[in-house]
């Protein structure tokens, strides 16, 4: 009996030694990853206005910064809001996949096309934040990637809400020049941003902001129109819409992003006390977020209540407004394409 339990205890013993193991070999599967820096120590094109610390140091492997999604840096919060945002788009589509036939049905396509540039733009931005530290055209490349997925979100965005929010008498004002319209806002935000970010260097701060700004206002004013109208429509007739509610909420959440996306608030006001968590950018990450869940979410609902309206409305329009969509896409691409050959020639010559 004692060797039973003698032969017990060192087998206990011998678990608990491969289990103090367990923090080295994670050691060694995750190398420590060098400390954070401070702005004076990366390019300028890094540098964000009253962040002082927390930057990523440049020049190091793609692992380094892929494994920076677990270390704490001035662009943390700024990979993680859109990251996760990303996987709910995902768990919605699925269980909306359970209900909706995307394969048939063709006025589900609007509905399949907005989840999917939803998805498009928070992946792209979550890669962004994450991956553009490593070198300034990496800087360059993901953040007219990013663009890209911005304009594909607004084309996206704009035939939900024409295709499914609309009423049938701002249908008819707007009819025919909609969605031409509303693809070329799309791609005019998509090179006014990659311009701006492109001539960064030599334009004042103030111009810098006016040309990523102005088109993506533009392309919005006229993307929410049928929303706002609805909305208006809705108010007149004192109806209980549980969409108009969630239409509502996101034009509230839009303006609240787009007041932080303009302006570098609280940051502005306490240098160095937001460089890790607080920044304007981040609560701007966060009320967009919100923004694109409420909205689909009201988008779904139409979906769902207004097919006699829209079918009536629109009729073989799903099918053309997939063809613009890809259009749109394949624009913004080439356009931040383009930009970045510019970036790599002037970085060239910079080297000469």
């Amino acid at each position: 009996m004692a060797t039973v339990v003698m032969e017990q205890i060192g087998r206990l013993f011998i678990n608990v030694q491969q289990l103090r193991q367990i923090p080295r070999l994670l050691e060694t599967a995750f190398p420590t990853l060098p400390c954070t820096v401070k702005a004076a120590d990366v390019p300028w094109v890094f540098r964000e206005p009253h962040i002082l610390a927390g930057y990523r140091p440049p020049d190091q492997s793609w692992r380094y910064y892929g494994l920076t999604l677990f270390q704490r840096h001035n662009e943390a919060v700024n990979v993680w809001t859109h990251l996760l945002a990303a996987l709910v788009i995902l768990v919605k589509f699925r269980q909306l996949s359970e209900t909706v036939d995307f394969l048939r049905d063709a006025h589900a396509l609007p509905l399949f096309i907005v989840l999917l540039s939803a998805f498009t733009y928070l992946s792209c931005s979550a890669a962004a934040h994450l991956l553009s530290a490593r070198s300034e055209l990496s800087h360059y490349t993901f953040f007219f990637l990013d663009y890209v997925g911005v304009a594909v979100y607004q084309y996206g965005s704009a035939l939900a809400h024409y295709y499914y929010a609309i009423e049938e008498d701002w249908h008819a004002r707007v009819r025919g020049c909609f969605l031409p319209a509303a693809a070329f806002l799309a791609w005019l935000s998509c090179a006014g941003c990659c311009y701006g970010k492109l001539e960064s260097r030599r334009l004042p701060k103030a111009a810098h902001k006016l040309f990523q700004v102005v088109p993506s206002g533009l392309a919005y004013c006229l993307d929410i129109s049928p929303v706002l109208h609805r909305i208006h429509a809705c108010s007149l007739r004192g109806c209980a819409d549980p969409a108009v509610d969630y239409h509502r909420c996101q034009v509230l959440f839009f303006l609240v992003s787009a007041y932080f996306f303009a302006f570098p608030h609280p940051e502005r006001w306490f240098p160095g006390r937001c460089d890790f968590i607080g920044q304007g950018h981040q609560v701007f990450h966060v009320f967009l977020v919100l923004c694109t869940l409420v909205q689909i979410e009201a988008v779904r609902l139409d979906y769902g209540t207004r097919r006699a309206l829209y079918q009536r409305l629109h009729g073989d329009l799903a099918h053309d407004s997939v063809a613009l969509f890809v259009f749109t896409a394949c624009c913004s691409a080439l356009t931040a394409f383009y930009m970045r050959q510019r970036v790599r020639a002037l970085l060239r010559d910079k080297e000469e």
